[in-house]
C-alpha cells in the first residue's frame, strides 16, 4: 500500500482489512461523538435526543451513543434487549411500532421503560390488561397520532396520510372514554413522526410547531397530562450530488423558537427528538475488496467481494433514478481520476450494483473501495442471507483501537439452524 492510503483514527485501512477480512463495516467513534455533540450543542436544553436503533442496532454503537447522553427508541424485543444490555437506563427508552406482540409489551412493562408508544386503541387496552396482570400500576403510555396535516421535504412520509402508523388525529380526539377507562396505564403524552431524510431545517421546525400545537389540543380534549411529547425528527444526511447536510445551527435556532412558548406552558414536559440515520451515517464506511476489474461493451466494472446483500440502502430503493452514495478509492485515494467504474458485488443478479459509473483513480484487483456515509441502514436493511453469503464483520475504532463488534457469519453458523430431513430410501 502507498503512503497515501486511507486511515481511520490512524489505522491504515489495509491493516483493518487484513485483520478482520472484507467486506466489513468500519465505524469511527470520533465522527459519532462529533455528530452528537454538535447537535446537542445547538438544540434547546429541553429537547432530549433519542437514538433510533433501527438505523444501526450494533450494541457497541448504541452503548457509545448512550454514554454521550442519548436515549433509545426501540421497535422490537431484541432492540429493547440491546438497549438495556448496552447500558441504557429504562427511563431513557421508548418502544414504538405498529405491530407489537404480547412478549414485547410484557417486556416493556417488566423493564419499566419511559413509555410504550401505543399505535392503536386496541394496543392501549391490551397494555392496560397486561400491566394489571403483572402488577405494574403506573405503566406509562404515549399515544402516537397520525396528524391531519402533511409534511414537506421528507424522503419517506410517515404521517399525514392513510398509514398503518398511529391513530388518526380525528379519531384520537374522540377517544377520551377509552383513555378514562384505563386502570393500570397512565397516558402521559403524544408522539408524531412525519417522515425521514429531511435535509431542510425549516421542514423539521415547521413539523415540530404543528406537532406541539396538536399535542396541546389533544391533551386538552383527552384530559391527559403532557409529560412527554415526541416530535420525531427524521433528519437526513446528504448522500447524493446536489444535496447538502442539514444546517444544524439554523435547526437549533428554529427549534428554540418553536418550543419556547410550549416549554413555558409545560415546563416539566419531556420533549424527545428521535434520530437514527443522522447520528450514525457519517461514522460508517463499507469496505470492499476488488476481485476483478473488467470492461464490457465500453463500460468498466469492479466486481467486489461485497455488494447490495450488505448495503441495500446504496441501491436507492424507492427511487426512480439511480444515484450513488459517495465512493472512495481507499488504497490510492490521492491518485488522479482516470476511469468511470460501476461498483458491483458477487451476487447473481444485475441489480447488485452499489454505485454506477463513479469517477475513481485506476482500480486493480486487490484494491480496497469504501462506500462512505454507510453507518446507517447497512446490514440492518439488507438481504444478508441472499446466496448464503451471510452478514459481514463490523469494526468500531475508538481512541485509535479497532475492535471487532460483530463477527462475520460463518458457513457453519449459516447452516446450524437448518435441519436435514432423513428421506430414507423412499426417494
Amino acid at each position: 500500500m502507498g503512503a497515501t492510503e486511507a486511515r481511520v483514527q490512524g489505522n491504515p485501512v489495509s491493516e483493518l482489512a487484513e485483520r478482520f477480512g472484507t467486506p466489513l463495516f468500519v465505524y469511527d467513534t470520533d465522527v459519532l461523538e462529533h455528530t452528537y455533540r454538535e447537535l446537542r450543542g445547538v438544540l434547546p436544553e429541553s429537547v432530549d435526543i433519542f437514538f433510533s436503533l433501527k438505523a444501526n442496532p450494533n450494541i457497541s454503537v448504541c452503548a457509545f451513543l448512550g454514554r454521550q447522553g442519548a436515549g433509545a427508541e426501540v421497535s422490537s424485543y431484541v432492540e429493547l434487549l440491546t438497549a438495556l444490555r448496552a447500558g441504557m437506563a429504562p427511563e431513557d427508552i421508548i418502544f414504538l411500532g405498529p405491530g407489537k406482540d404480547r412478549r414485547e409489551l410484557e417486556a416493556c412493562v417488566d423493564a419499566g421503560i419511559h413509555a410504550v408508544v401505543c399505535e392503536s386503541l386496541e394496543e392501549l387496552r391490551q397494555l392496560d390488561e397486561l400491566a394489571g396482570r403483572r402488577g405494574a400500576d403506573g405503566c406509562r403510555a404515549v399515544l402516537r397520532m397520525n396528524p391531519a396535516f402533511h409534511s414537506k421535504g421528507s424522503g419517506l412520509a410517515m404521517g399525514g396520510k392513510p398509514r398503518q402508523f398511529g391513530i388518526d388525529q380525528e379519531a384520537l380526539s374522540r377517544s377520551k372514554g377509552v383513555v378514562s377507562a384505563l386502570r393500570h396505564v397512565t397516558v402521559t403524552g403524544l408522539h408524531a413522526y412525519m417522515g425521514t431524510r429531511f435535509l431542510d431545517a425549516s421542514d423539521v421546525i415547521r413539523n415540530t410547531e404543528q406537532i406541539l400545537a396538536a399535542a396541546e389540543e389533544l391533551a386538552g380534549e383527552l384530559g391527559i397530562p403532557l409529560e412527554t411529547v415526541d416530535f420525531g425528527g427524521g433528519l437526513g444526511v446528504a448522500y447524493f450530488d446536489n444535496e447538502t447536510d442539514p444546517d444544524v445551527t439554523a435547526l437549533g435556532r428554529g427549534l428554540r423558537a418553536a418550543v419556547e412558548g410550549f416549554h413555558g406552558r409545560h415546563p416539566t414536559c419531556r420533549l424527545i427528538m428521535e434520530l437514527g440515520r443522522y447520528l450514525t451515517a457519517l461514522a460508517g464506511t463499507y469496505v470492499v475488496k476488488a476481485r476483478y476489474v473488467k470492461e464490457s461493451m465500453g463500460d468498466w466494472f469492479i466486481v467486489a467481494d461485497g455488494g447490495t446483500n450488505h448495503h441495500m440502502a446504496a441501491v436507492g430503493v424507492g427511487s426512480f433514478v439511480k444515484r450513488n452514495f459517495p465512493v472512495r478509492h481507499l488504497t490510492r485515494p490521492d491518485d488522479p481520476v482516470t476511469h468511470r467504474y460501476s461498483l458491483t458485488g458477487p451476487l447473481c443478479t444485475p441489480n447488485d450494483v452499489i454505485a454506477k459509473r463513479v469517477s475513481l483513480p485506476e482500480v486493480r484487483p486487490g484494491d480496497l473501495l469504501g462506500v462512505e456515509r454507510s453507518g446507517a441502514y447497512g446490514p440492518t436493511a439488507s438481504p444478508g442471507h441472499f446466496l448464503s453469503h451471510g452478514f459481514p464483520a463490523e469494526v468500531l475504532v475508538h481512541r485509535g483501537r479497532a475492535t471487532l463488534v460483530r463477527e462475520p457469519d460463518s458457513a457453519e453458523e449459516l447452516l446450524a439452524r437448518q435441519r436435514l430431513v432423513d428421506f430414507g430410501t423412499d426417494t
